[in-house]
C-alpha cells in the first residue's frame, strides 16, 4: 500500500513537470551543457563527461586534475537551454569549465597523439565550424573556435568503422579536401583541412593508428586505461554458482558439471554448465560431438515452481545424410525428464525453415521429430546476421544525416528493422509462454547457439524473472547469456580492426537492447533501469574503454587476463545508480511475468537512440533533470510512509494496552 501511495505522488509530479512550460532554445548541435556551460557538445563519447552522445546528463570518471587523480563532472550533449540549469553553477564555474582546444580532458592513461588547427567539422546539422582537433589514443576531441559557447566533439575512436580520406591535391571548392570518418553508432564524421596547412596525412594516420589498434599489432585502449571506481568491483556482478544457487540448482534433476573446465569440449563455453543429473560426464562429450562446435545443451534458466526449464545449444550435425546420435536423443530425453510437470519438450529453432535446411548442406541441420520422441519443433523465422547487417545499414541512411519528412514510415518501413524486432520479440514471448503457461521445457538454439539463441534466451528470462529487470541482474543477464556464453563481441562489433565490410559484423546484439528498450515503453514500471543504461551499453559496446565486451568467448577473456588487466563496465554504472535508475519503477507491480505485445502496431522505432545526433528529434526537455526530482520525490515519500506506518503501529500497540469496552450494555455498566 505504501509503495502505491509513493507511486501515485510519483506519477502525478511527473505529470506536472511534464505539463510545466519548457524553455527550449536552439536544438542546433551547439546546444549548451549543464555541467559545462561555457561548452556546447554535439556529441559525448568519452566517460569521463558521460556515455557517448547521451542525451541524458551523467556524472561519470572525469579528466585528471592537477593530482591526476579522477574525479565527477556533469554534462549534456542535448539540454534544452542553459536557463534550465541556471541553479546549478556560479559564473565562476562556468569560466572555470571553459574548454581549451588545445587542451583535451584526459583519462588515466590517455595521452595525446597528434594534433590539427585551424580544421573545419562539417555538422550536417549546424554547418561548417573551424577548431582544433585532437587525436588521443582513445579519442577524437574536437573543439570549435568560431563560436560561443564553442562546440565540442568527443569521440571514442573505438566507434570507427571506416576513415577515408576525401579529395585531393587537385581538389577544388571549400571544404572539399579532409577526412571522412563512418561510425558504427548510426553517424558520420567529416572534417576538412587546408591543403597548405598539411596537416591531412598526419592526422589521418594517428587516426587509423589508434582507431585500429589490432590491424596496427597495438593493444586496445582498455588495457591502458588506469582509471579507478568507488564501488564495487564490476567484474564480481556475475558469479554463476551464486547465480544458479539463486535459481535453485542444483537440485534433484540438475546439477553442476565442470566437464568443460579446460574449454576441451566447447572452447566458446563457460568453464561451469549445468546438466541433467542423471547425465554422467563421460557421456557429455559423446553429444557435444553431434552438435556444431561442441555446443551441447545446458541449463540456462529454470522455474522456480514447476521446474521447466530454457536449455540452449547449437544445431546437431545431421547432415544431408540424416545421421542420429543415440547419446544426443537419450541427453535430450534426460532434460525432457527433468520436469515432472510436462512429459513433452519444446525444440525452438530460431532460424527460418529454409534455412536450417540449407545448413544441412554444411553439416548442420535440426532435430527429425521422428527420432527425438515426445519433441515438437517448431521454427521462429529469425534471419541471419547477414540480412540483420543489411536491414541496419539501411536504417542508418535514413536516420542520419537528414530524415525524409514525406517519406519517414515507408522509409523505415523499407529496411525491415522493426520487422526483426518484431520476430525476435515474438519468439522470446513464445518460449516464455510454453514455459510459464504449459509448464513445458524448451530447448532453444539457431545455427552455432551464440547470437539468435541469445537473443531469445536472455529475452525470454527477462520476460520470466523480474530479478534480471533490476540494474544489476541485467547485468547478470549479460554477463551470463552472452559474454561467458560466447556471443562472438569481437567479430560481431569488429574492436581494432579496419576490416569494415567483415562478414562477420552484424548488429545482434543492439537487436537485444532494442528488444528490452521495446518492452520498457510497454512496462514503464517494471524495469528498475532507464534508458540512459541501455544507451551507455550500446556505447561502451563500441568504445574499446572496458574488457567487458572485448572478447568472442570466457576462453579468450582469462587467455588475455581481462578481469586482472582492464575495468568493467559494470564498475562504471554502479558507481553511479542514480544515473541509470527508472523513477517509475515499481517491483512489487509487476512481480510476475510480462507477455509484451509482439505486433507492428506496438513496436516502434528508437529514436532516442537511433535519431539522437539529429538535434530535432531531441527531447527539449532535460529528461535527467526531471528523473533525479523524481527520484528525490519518490525517496521522501516513501519516507513519509515509513514514518505514518510507525506511527499507526504505535497507535495500535497503545489501542491493545487499554481494556476494550464491552460489545454490549450490562445492567452492570449502565
Amino acid at each position: 500500500m505504501q509503495h502505491r501511495l509513493a507511486l501515485e505522488a510519483v506519477l502525478r509530479f511527473s505529470q506536472i513537470s511534464m505539463d510545466r512550460k519548457q524553455n527550449p532554445g536552439t536544438q542546433e548541435s551547439g546546444t549548451s551543457s549543464p555541467g559545462l556551460k561555457a561548452a556546447s557538445r554535439d556529441s559525448l563519447a568519452a566517460p569521463e563527461r558521460q556515455a557517448p552522445g547521451s542525451s541524458m546528463e551523467s556524472p561519470s570518471l572525469s579528466s585528471k586534475g592537477s593530482d591526476g587523480s579522477a574525479s565527477k563532472s556533469l554534462c549534456s550533449s542535448a539540454s534544452s537551454s542553459s536557463e534550465n540549469v541556471e541553479n546549478f553553477e556560479s559564473k565562476a564555474s562556468q569560466e572555470s569549465s571553459k574548454p581549451s582546444p588545445d587542451q583535451p580532458p584526459l583519462l588515466e592513461g590517455e595521452t595525446v597523439k597528434g594534433q590539427g588547427y585551424d580544421v573545419t567539422y562539417l555538422c550536417p546539422y549546424s554547418g561548417p565550424t573551424r577548431g582544433t582537433l585532437s587525436v588521443t589514443n582513445y579519442k577524437l576531441y574536437f573543439c570549435s573556435i568560431d563560436r560561443e559557447p564553442p562546440l565540442i566533439l568527443d569521440v571514442p575512436l573505438g566507434i570507427c568503422s571506416r576513415v577515408e580520406k576525401i579529395g585531393g591535391s587537385t581538389s577544388k571548392g571549400e571544404n572539399s579536401y579532409g577526412i571522412d570518418i563512418l561510425c558504427k553508432d548510426f553517424r558520420n564524421l567529416r572534417f576538412a583541412h587546408k591543403q597548405e596547412n598539411h596537416s591531412r596525412r598526419p592526422i589521418f594516420e594517428k587516426i587509423q593508428q589508434f582507431a585500429f589498434p589490432i590491424t596496427n599489432k597495438m593493444p586496445l585502449f582498455a588495457f591502458e586505461f588506469k582509471g579507478s571506481y568507488d564501488t564495487e568491483e564490476g567484474w564480481r556482478i556475475y558469479d554463476p554458482q551464486t547465480e544458479y544457487r539463486r535459481q535453485g540448482v542444483p537440485n534433484d534433476g540438475w546439477r553442476i558439471t565442470h566437464v568443460n573446465g579446460n574449454y576441451e569440449v566447447a572452447d566458446s563455453y563457460p568453464s561451469l554448465l549445468v546438466v541433467p543429473k542423471a547425465q554422467p560426464d563421460d557421456e557429455l562429450k559423446h553429444v557435444a560431438e553431434f552438435r556444431t562446435r561442441g555446443r551441447f545443451p545446458v541449463l540456462s534458466w529454470i522455474h522456480p515452481e514447476s521446474q521447466a526449464t530454457i536449455t540452449r545449444s547449437s544445431q546437431p550435425m545431421v547432415g544431408v545424410a540424416g545421421k542420429r546420435n543415440k547419446d544426443d536423443e537419450h541427453y535430450i530425453q534426460m532434460i525432457m525428464e527433468a520436469n515432472a510437470q510436462s512429459h513433452k519438450l519444446y525444440i525452438m529453432d530460431a532460424r527460418p525453415s529454409v534455412n536450417a535446411v540449407a545448413n544441412k548442406a554444411r553439416g548442420g541441420g535440426y532435430e527429425n521429430e521422428d527420432s527425438y520422441h515426445n519433441a515438437e519443433l517448431v521454427f521462429l523465422d529469425i534471419h541471419n546476421i547477414h540480412v540483420m547487417r543489411e536491414s541496419s545499414r539501411k536504417l542508418k541512411e535514413e536516420c542520419f544525416p537528414a530524415i525524409d519528412e514525406a517519406h519517414w514510415l515507408s522509409k523505415i518501413e523499407s529496411t525491415h528493422w522493426l520487422e526483426h524486432i518484431k520476430v525476435i520479440l515474438a519468439g522470446a514471448v513464445r518460449i516464455a509462454d510454453k514455459v510459464e503457461s504449459n509448464k513445458t521445457s524448451v530447448l532453444v538454439h539457431c545455427s552455432d547457439g551464440w547470437d539468435r539463441t541469445a537473443q531469445l534466451t536472455s529475452l525470454a528470462m527477462l520476460m520470466l524473472d523480474p530479478y534480471y529487470r533490476t540494474i544489476r541482474g541485467f547485468e547478470v543477464l549479460i554477463e551470463k547469456e552472452w559474454v561467458s556464453f560466447g556471443h562472438k563481441f569481437r567479430q560481431r562489433v569488429g574492436h581494432g580492426e579496419d576490416k569494415h565490410s567483415d562478414d562477420n559484423r552484424s548488429p545482434v546484439f543492439l537487436q537485444l537492447v532494442d528488444c528490452v528498450w521495446q518492452m520498457t515503453q510497454q512496462f514503464p514500471n517494471a524495469f528498475e533501469f532507464n534508458e540512459h543504461f541501455l544507451i551507455t551499453i550500446l556505447d561502451h559496446l563500441y568504445s574499446c574503454l572496458f574488457g567487458t565486451f572485448l572478447y568472442n568467448c570466457q576462453m579468450h577473456a582469462e587467455k588475455e587476463k581481462v578481469k586482472e588487466r582492464t575495468q568493467s563496465l559494470w564498475s562504471f554504472v554502479n558507481c553511479q545508480l542514480e544515473e541509470f535508475t527508472n523513477p517509475l519503477y515499481a517491483a512489487y507491480v509487476h512481480a510476475h511475468v510480462l507477455f509484451p505485445v509482439a505486433s507492428l502496431r506496438r513496436i516502434h522505432l528508437w529514436t532516442g537512440y537511433y535519431c539522437r545526433w539529429n538535434p530535432r528529434m531531441r527531447p527539449q526537455e532535460p529528461i535527467h533533470l526531471r528523473n533525479r526530482e523524481l527520484l528525490v520525490l519518490k525517496a521522501q515519500l516513501q519516507r513519509r510512509v515509513q514514518e505514518l506506518q510507525k506511527e499507526l503501529a504505535n497507535k495500535h500497540a497503545r489501542t491493545n494496552l487499554q481494556p476494550s469496552p464491552p460489545r454490549m450494555s450490562s445492567p452492570v455498566n449502565v
